[in-house]
C-alpha cells in the first residue's frame, strides 16, 4: 500500500489586521471589577491572552509608527505603497477573533459586553465569493486547518448553484469504521489523459500505456491567475506551491516568471496566442492547454509531435452547446478538456445562464450516453471557492477542478475590487514576501484536502474516482421540493424571490 498523501502545513500569520465579522465592545466605565471577570471563562481564550498581548502594545506601536512615518501613510492604515507591518498584530483583535459564541455576554454581571458587527466586514468579497467565504479562507491560509465557528450557522440551508446540494454523510454512523487517521486509506490521486476503452494485448500481456496519463496526488490544479493579480510573486507562488504539492499550475506561455521552470514547478503552459503552440521551451511540460477552435485537432497533433508522452488539454468555454462539443472533441481523441466557467461558476453567453452543477451534469450524461466518459479527462474551472466545490462539482461529472480566486484569498485578497480600478492595493499584494506566499497556498490546499477526506470517509469511499458522476451520493434541492411542496403548490415561479 502506498504511503498517504500529506500536505504539511506550517502557521503563516497575516502580515495585516485582518478584517472579521464580529467584535465585543466593552464599557469599562462601568466594570464592577469583580475578581470572577467572565472575561477568564472564554471558551476560546481570547482575553486570558490579554494582559501578555498588551504588555509588548507599547513597543509595537513605537515600532509601527516609525515603519509607518518612513512609507509616509496615516494611523488609519491607509498608506500609499506599503502594508501595515508585523507590530501592529501584537495588539488583541477581539474584532478578528471573536467567535461569537458569546459566553461572556451572557455571563457578565453587569450587562456592560456587548457583541457587534464590524463595519468592515460589509465591505469584503461579493455576491459569490462572500464575506463568510473570504474569512474562512483567510483562516485555512493562516493555519491550515477546517475553520470552525462557535457561533453556528445562521444562514439558509439553500441557495444557488452548488448551495442547493447536499452531500451524503450516511456512512459517518458506522461505529466500527476506524475513521480517516487510523488505518484506513482514502485515495485522493486522479490522472489526466485519455484513457484506453478497451484492452490492448501484445504477445498476450496488456499495453497498459497506449496514452500517456499525468497522475496528480489531489483532483485541484491552479487555473491562471486573473489579470488584475498579475502583481509581486502571485503567480510564482502558485508556481512554486504546485511543486510541493504535487500538483499542477496553469500559466499563460507569455507570462511564466522567469527562473521558474514547466518541468520542475510543474507548470502547464497555456498555449493562448497564435503559433505558441509551435515554440520550443514547452515539449519538457507535462501538460499544455491550448484553446478549442477549428483546428484544434492539428494543434494537437502537432504538440504530439514535439513530445509523444505530453498530455494535450483542450479549453473549452462553457456554453449552452457545451455538451454536444465536448461529445464531438471526444470522438476526435481529445485526451482531456477543461471546461471554463466565469468566476461565478456560469456559462457564458445566455442571458440566463445555468451554474456548472448543471451544465458538468449534461456533459458527463452526454459523456455517458455516448460511451466515450472513461476516454476523457474533464477538468471544470470558475466558481471553485470552498473545499465543498470541489467535492460538488465532481459529483456532478467533472474529474477534477482548477483554482483561482481562493488563491489570491490566501494572500490575503479583500476583493475590494480596487486593483482593477487602478487604486491603491489596501494589502500590497506587490510586496507579500514570496516564501509566506507559497505557505499560504499550501495551507489552503492542506486544510481542503483533510475536507475532502473527512466526506469521503463519511460517505464510505475510498477513492475519489468513484466519486465522479455519484450523484445518488448528493441530494438535490430542487428535486426534493418537486416531490414534496411541488406536489402541493405546484412548480416555483423562478421570478419570485425572498428578500
Amino acid at each position: 500500500m502506498p504511503a498517504k498523501y500529506h500536505i504539511h502545513v506550517h502557521p503563516a500569520p497575516p502580515r495585516i489586521r485582518p478584517v472579521g465579522k464580529l467584535g465585543i465592545v466593552d464599557w469599562k466605565e462601568d466594570c464592577s471589577g469583580c475578581h470572577n471577570c467572565v472575561k477568564r471563562a472564554c471558551i476560546y481564550g481570547f482575553f486570558r491572552d490579554e494582559a501578555d498581548t498588551l504588555r509588548g502594545a507599547a513597543a509595537g506601536r513605537s515600532q509601527y509608527n516609525v515603519e509607518l512615518a518612513d512609507t509616509g501613510a496615516d494611523m488609519s492604515g491607509r498608506q500609499a505603497s506599503a502594508p501595515v507591518h508585523r507590530a501592529e498584530i501584537g495588539f488583541l483583535d477581539y474584532i478578528y477573533q471573536c467567535k461569537g459564541c458569546l459566553s461572556c455576554i451572557q455571563d457578565c454581571t453587569k450587562n456592560i459586553l456587548t457583541r457587534v458587527v464590524n463595519p468592515e466586514y460589509a465591505r469584503l468579497g461579493d455576491g459569490y465569493f462572500t464575506r463568510g467565504l473570504v474569512l474562512s479562507t483567510w483562516y485555512q491560509a493562516e493555519t491550515g486547518h477546517i475553520p470552525v465557528s462557535g457561533a453556528g450557522y445562521g444562514g439558509f440551508f439553500s441557495g444557488s448553484g452548488f448551495d442547493s446540494m447536499w452531500t451524503d454523510m450516511s456512512e459517518i454512523v458506522r461505529p466500527t469504521r476506524d475513521g480517516i487517521h487510523g488505518r484506513e486509506y482514502i485515495n485522493t490521486s486522479v490522472d489526466l489523459g485519455r484513457k484506453q476503452k478497451h484492452l490492448v494485448f501484445e504477445v498476450g500481456e496488456p499495453n497498459l500505456n497506449s496514452f500517456p496519463l499525468v497522475e496528480i496526488p489531489f483532483p485541484v490544479i491552479f487555473e491562471v491567475i486573473p489579470e488584475p493579480w498579475h502583481v509581486g510573486p502571485a503567480v510564482a507562488a502558485a508556481g512554486e506551491a504546485a511543486a510541493r504539492l504535487g500538483l499542477l499550475a496553469v500559466m499563460r506561455s507569455d507570462r511564466i516568471p522567469a527562473g521558474l521552470s514547466v518541468e520542475q514547478e510543474n507548470i502547464v503552459p497555456y498555449l493562448e496566442t497564435p503559433g505558441a503552440a509551435g515554440r520550443s521551451g514547452f515539449e519538457a511540460a507535462a501538460m499544455v492547454i491550448v484553446p478549442d477552435g477549428p483546428d484544434v485537432a492539428a494543434v494537437q497533433a502537432g504538440c504530439k509531435q514535439s513530445n509523444a508522452d505530453q498530455v494535450v488539454a483542450i479549453r473549452v468555454t462553457a456554453s449552452p452547446d457545451a455538451a454536444s462539443r465536448v461529445v464531438e472533441l471526444t470522438a476526435q481523441g481529445a485526451e482531456a478538456i477543461h471546461l471554463v466557467f466565469d468566476r461565478h461558476g456560469r456559462e457564458l453567453g445566455p442571458s440566463r445562464p445555468r451554474h456548472a452543477r448543471d451544465v458538468l451534469r449534461e456533459v458527463h450524461t452526454a459523456l455517458v450516453k455516448d460511451g466515450s466518459r472513461d476516454q476523457v479527462t474533464l477538468i471544470a474551472s470558475g466558481g471553485i471557492g470552498l473545499a465543498e466545490h470541489v467535492a460538488k462539482a465532481i459529483i456532478c461529472g467533472a474529474d477534477l477542478v482548477a483554482v483561482d480566486i481562493p488563491l489570491v484569498l490566501a494572500l490575503e485578497c479583500r476583493l475590494c475590487g480596487e486593483c482593477g480600478r487602478g487604486g491603491v492595493c489596501p494589502i500590497a499584494l506587490s510586496a507579500v514576501d514570496p516564501e509566506f506566499a507559497t505557505q499560504r497556498i499550501v495551507n489552503l490546499m492542506g486544510a481542503w484536502h483533510l475536507q475532502l477526506v473527512e466526506m469521503l470517509g463519511a460517505m464510505g469511499i475510498r477513492e475519489v474516482r468513484r466519486l465522479r458522476g455519484e450523484t445518488g451520493r448528493c441530494m438535490f434541492f430542487e428535486d426534493l421540493e418537486r416531490e414534496t411542496f411541488g406536489q402541493l403548490f405546484g412548480t416555483r415561479r423562478e421570478d419570485v424571490r425572498i428578500s
